[in-house]
């Protein structure tokens, strides 16, 4: 005990280094650490140790991990087969009308499912106005084929759906929760045996990565995610560069 109550930075960082040579990632060791300050501040508050060494140290760096967006053929089939998950017609396209606002107009689910039926009180609806992350606002537009997934929802959602309330509903005609739409895509990637990584989120990725794919610029990718900082938006580079190695060839004089 009285070595856990003198625990010193310079011994707890010689710790961190001997269990990194020995081969353990910087998030097991940021766990540990995590461990091993909640234990020390458990002590301290019963006067059993002081927990200002382990405070000073700080938890490793731990590398961004980049999105695990889909294939364009598995988004496509992922979007061409969602309504057939459910035997309820009604659920089938709200699922289908959901993932289709993540993958085709690369929403968060959470933004997707804070849409009012006020968003689609047009007779066509080609660009939605979204308060995304830190009440940041973005526009960003609506392919055919989303406006038309939506549209198939309203016509088959049994609930009365008018002016600012919730477009998506649950069972009980209650807002629909995430665990819905994330449980209905854990169906569809074991019927398509996707991957654990295919989630709706991931459809967001898929979003951003295809068109950066297919020559969108950085900028404008940033604005439709609604990222504060491009750095945010840059990842996408990494899992996807064929586009800028394309770009290089066919512009750098020292290419050719």
């Amino acid at each position: 005990m009285k070595d856990v109550a003198d625990l010193r930075p310079a011994t707890l960082r010689g710790f961190l280094a001997h269990r990194r040579r020995s081969g353990v990632g910087p998030r097991t060791l940021a766990r540990e650490l995590a461990s091993i300050r909640s234990f020390v501040r458990f002590l301290e508050k019963r006067d059993l140790a002081n927990a200002a060494g382990v405070n000073a140290v700080k938890s490793p760096k731990l590398p961004k991990s980049l999105p695990k967006p889909l294939s364009e053929n598995k988004a496509k089939r992922v979007a061409s087969q969602v309504d057939q998950m459910s035997s309820e017609p009604w659920v089938a396209a709200r699922d289908a009308a959901v993932l289709a606002l993540c993958y085709g107009s690369g929403l968060r689910i959470s933004e997707a499912l804070g849409l009012s039926p006020s968003h689609f009180c047009d007779a066509k609806t080609d660009m939605l106005r979204i308060v995304g992350k830190g009440n940041k606002v973005r526009l960003v537009p609506v392919l055919p084929a989303v406006d038309e997934a939506v549209r198939d929802y309203l016509k088959l959602c049994p609930w009365q759906l008018a002016g600012d309330t919730n477009l998506f509903r649950g069972a009980r005609g209650g807002p629909l929760h995430p665990a819905i739409v994330q449980k209905s895509m854990r169906l569809l990637r074991s019927a398509l045996g996707l991957p654990d990584t295919a989630t709706p989120h991931a459809l967001r990725h898929s979003f951003a990565t295809h068109l950066l794919g297919n020559g969108g610029d950085l900028r404008t990718i940033q604005e439709l995610l609604g990222h504060a900082s491009l750095s945010t938006t840059q990842i996408y580079t990494g899992e996807d560069s064929s586009h800028l190695m394309k770009a290089w060839r066919s512009a750098h004089p020292r290419s050719k």
